[in-house]
C-alpha cells in the first residue's frame, strides 16, 4: 500500500466511501470526495486538484472529459462505482444540496438515509461491549457489496421523518395492491422449455395438474436469435437449453390442450420478439381465443441484451422501434398483455450488485417510456401494462429492500416525469426468479435451501409472480424430481407458512424501512448519472453500464475465491466425495433432426 506517483481520488470515509487509485494498481484510502463538482478535503472543503498519468494538474471538470483518467478509472484494480455516486452523499453531509439530473430529479427517501448513526443507550453499549468481551458495538458493522454500512443494531431513530405509507397507495413501497397476498397469492410461474414441443407440452400440463397458475416459456438459443433449426450456425444449440420453435404449427403443439384463454402466458423472447408474438396470437386464434383475452407477457427487453445477454438481432434504433410498434399492437388489441418483461435478473446474474441491478433496470424502463412516446402513444397508453423482472440472490435483506425501493422509484419517476392521469401508470409489477448464480455444481442439494431462501425474499418483497429454480440446473434442465421440488417449494410457502395472511410484514421494521431507503437513495445516483449521458441508449452506446457490471462481477469473484465470501460446498465445508446425481440429457442430435424434417415437411406445403 505505498503512494503511487500519480493518483486519482474519490470519495472519503467520513462523508461517502471511497478511494485513491493509482495508475499502478495500489489502492489507499483518502481524505478526499468529491462535492458539487469539486474534489474536497474532509477537513477543509477547499478545493483542491488532482494529477493523472503525470500529467498537469487538472481541475475536476476537466479530469472527468480526459481520456487518461477514463484509461484509469476503469483500469485499476478498484474502481470506484462512480464520482457521481458519491456526490449526494458528501453533499448532503457539507450541508450542500447535489445537483440531479432535470429528467429524473427525486428527492432523497429521507434526509438521513445515508447517515450511519451508531448512538445506542449507555446500558446496552454496557452488556454488548461486555458480552463482546471488551469490543465496542460499532465492531459488529458490516458493508454490503453496494457499499452501504449494515449495523448490529437499528431503532426508531434510525426511519424518523419516514412518512405513513400504505398499500396499493402511492408511492407502492409495500406493494401495488391494497391486499397483497391476504387477497390473493402470488402466481406460480415456473419458467420451463425442454427440448421439443411435444415433451414441453406434457410438462407444462403436469405443473398445471399439480399447482401451477401460470406458464414461462423457455426457448432454445437458435430460436432467440431467430434461426430456424436447420441453419449450421446453430447446430449445437437446437433443444439444448429450451424448446425449439421454428414455426406456428410448433407454437400450436406447444399449447394443445392448454386453454390459453384461462392460463397466462410469459415468453422470454427479445430479439426475436415480433415472429414469435405473432406466432403465439396464431396458436390462441386456432384455439378460438380472441387476441383481446389473450393474457401473459412478452419480454421484449433489448437494451439489456446489448448490456449482458446477446441474443439481439438489429442494431439499436431499429430494436427500439420494434419495442414501441409492439408496444402500440398490444395496447390496441390485447388489454390483458404485458407489452414488456423490464429485466433486472439478467443484469444480476450478469455480477450486477442489487444497487446496479435496480438502477439500470429502471432507467431501462424510462427509456422505454420514451419509446411508447416517440411511437405517439401517451403515458397510460402503455404504461399500466409494463412489467418488471428481478432476480433474487441469497442477499436476503438487500432483496427485499432492492424490490421496496423499486417500486418507490418506479412510481416517484413516472410521476415527476410523464405526469399520468391514471394511477396504474405508476404501479411497478414484477415477475420474480431465485437465482441461477447461486445455483453450485457442487454439492447440488444445497441448492435447495439455496432457492428456498430466494424464494422467502421475494414474497417479502412484495412479488406478483415467482419461478423457482430447480437445484440440479447448475448441471442440467431440470429433472422432473427436481422441478417438483423447486414448484413445491413455492406451494408449501402458499399453503403451509401463513406468510401470505400479513400484508407487507416487514413494513416498518427499524432495519428494512432504513435500509430501503439506502438502496432508494443509491439507486437514484446511478439513474441521474445514465440520465446524464442522455439517456440508457446512449449510456448502453458508451459502455458504462456493461463496464460497472464487470467490475462488479469482477470483485464479487475475488471476494469467493479469498474465501471471504461463503459458499458452502465450494469454497467452505467441502465434501471430500460427492455421489453423482440422476440429470436430465437432451440428444441434440435427434432433437434437431425432429425439428428439421417437421420445417422440410411444411415448406413442401
Amino acid at each position: 500500500r505505498r503512494s503511487p506517483k500519480n493518483f486519482g481520488a474519490a470519495g472519503c470515509s467520513h462523508c461517502s466511501y471511497g478511494v485513491v487509485t493509482g495508475n499502478c494498481g495500489y489502492v489507499l484510502e483518502s481524505p478526499w470526495y468529491w462535492l458539487d463538482n469539486r474534489i474536497v478535503k474532509h477537513d477543509t472543503h477547499s478545493v483542491n486538484y488532482i494529477r493523472v498519468r503525470g500529467s498537469e494538474p487538472k481541475s475536476s471538470s476537466m479530469l472527468r472529459a480526459s481520456k487518461s483518467w477514463r484509461n484509469l478509472f476503469y483500469k485499476s484494480t478498484y474502481v470506484q462505482s462512480s464520482w457521481d455516486s458519491t456526490s449526494a452523499a458528501a453533499s448532503s453531509d457539507a450541508g450542500a444540496t447535489p445537483a440531479a439530473s432535470p429528467s429524473t430529479a427525486a428527492a432523497p427517501a429521507s434526509a438521513a438515509s445515508n447517515v450511519v448513526d451508531f448512538k445506542f443507550p449507555p446500558e446496552w453499549v454496557k452488556r454488548a461491549t461486555k458480552q463482546l468481551k471488551g469490543k465496542p458495538p460499532e465492531s459488529l458493522k458490516w458493508e454490503t457489496s453496494e457499499g452501504i454500512t449494515i449495523k448490529p443494531l437499528y431503532t426508531s431513530e434510525d426511519i424518523k421523518g419516514l412518512p405513513e405509507d400504505y398499500p396499493g397507495m402511492f408511492p407502492f413501497t409495500r406493494g401495488p395492491y391494497p391486499t397483497m397476498y391476504a387477497g390473493r397469492p402470488w402466481t406460480i410461474r415456473q419458467y420451463a422449455g425442454f427440448s421439443t414441443v411435444e415433451e414441453s407440452n406434457r410438462f407444462y400440463k403436469d405443473n398445471i395438474k399439480a399447482g401451477v397458475q401460470g406458464l414461462s416459456v423457455a426457448f432454445d438459443l437458435a430460436t432467440h436469435c431467430g434461426y430456424d433449426s436447420d441453419n449450421p450456425r446453430v447446430k449445437g444449440d437446437v433443444g439444448m437449453a429450451g424448446v425449439a420453435v421454428d414455426s406456428v404449427e410448433d407454437m400450436k403443439a406447444l399449447f394443445d390442450g392448454i386453454p390459453l384463454e384461462k392460463i397466462s402466458v410469459s415468453m422470454t423472447m427479445n430479439g426475436a420478439v415480433i415472429p414469435v408474438l405473432a406466432m403465439f396470437v396464431v396458436a390462441g386464434e386456432e384455439q378460438g381465443v380472441e387476441v383481446g383475452h389473450l393474457s401473459g407477457t412478452i419480454q421484449n427487453d433489448i437494451l439489456k441484451e446489448f448490456m449482458v445477454r446477446n441474443t439481439y438481432i438489429y442494431p439499436p434504433e431499429p430494436s427500439m422501434r420494434i419495442i414501441g410498434d409492439i408496444f402500440s399492437f398490444v395496447s390496441k388489441n390485447m388489454p390483458k398483455y404485458n407489452s414488456i418483461s423490464i429485466s433486472g435478473y439478467h443484469i444480476q446474474e450478469a455480477g450486477a450488485n442489487n444497487v446496479l441491478e435496480l438502477a439500470f433496470t429502471i432507467a431501462d424502463g424510462l427509456e422505454y417510456c420514451r419509446t411508447g412516446l416517440k411511437a405517439g402513444m401517451s403515458i397510460d397508453d402503455f404504461a399500466p401494462r409494463l412489467s418488471f423482472f428481478w432476480g433474487i440472490g441469497m442477499k436476503f435483506y438487500m432483496e427485499i429492500a432492492k424490490m421496496r425501493a423499486a417500486r418507490r422509484l418506479w412510481a416517484t419517476l413516472i410521476k415527476q416525469n410523464f405526469n399520468p392521469k391514471n394511477e396504474n401508470s405508476l404501479k411497478l409489477r414484477t415477475h420474480s426468479q431465485t437465482s441461477g448464480w447461486s445455483l453450485t455444481e457442487q454439492d447440488p442439494y444445497n441448492n435447495i435451501v439455496r432457492t428456498t431462501i430466494e424464494a422467502m425474499a421475494s414474497v417479502f418483497g412484495g412479488t406478483q409472480s415467482l419461478h423457482t429454480n430447480a437445484f440440479d440446473e447448475a448441471l442440467a434442465l431440470p429433472s422432473r424430481f427436481s422441478a417438483r421440488i423447486a414448484r413445491n417449494t413455492q406451494i408449501i410457502l402458499q399453503e403451509e407458512s401463513g406468510i401470505p395472511h400479513v400484508i407487507d410484514p416487514w413494513g416498518g421494521s427499524y432495519l428494512m424501512e432504513k435500509l430501503t431507503a439506502e438502496v432508494y437513495d443509491e439507486a437514484l445516483k446511478v439513474i441521474n448519472e445514465v440520465e446524464e449521458l442522455g439517456g440508457m441508449a446512449k449510456a448502453v452506446s458508451s459502455g458504462m453500464p456493461k463496464l460497472r457490471i464487470e467490475e462488479c462481477a469482477a470483485r464479487k469473484q475475488a471476494l469467493i475465491d479469498s474465501g471471504k465470501e461463503v459458499i458452502v460446498g465450494v469454497n467452505k465445508y467441502r465434501l471430500e466425495k460427492e455421489d453423482p446425481i440422476d440429470v436430465l440429457m437432451v440428444d441434440n442430435t435427434k432433437v434437431r433432426n425432429s425439428q428439421i424434417a417437421k420445417l422440410e415437411q411444411i415448406r413442401k406445403s
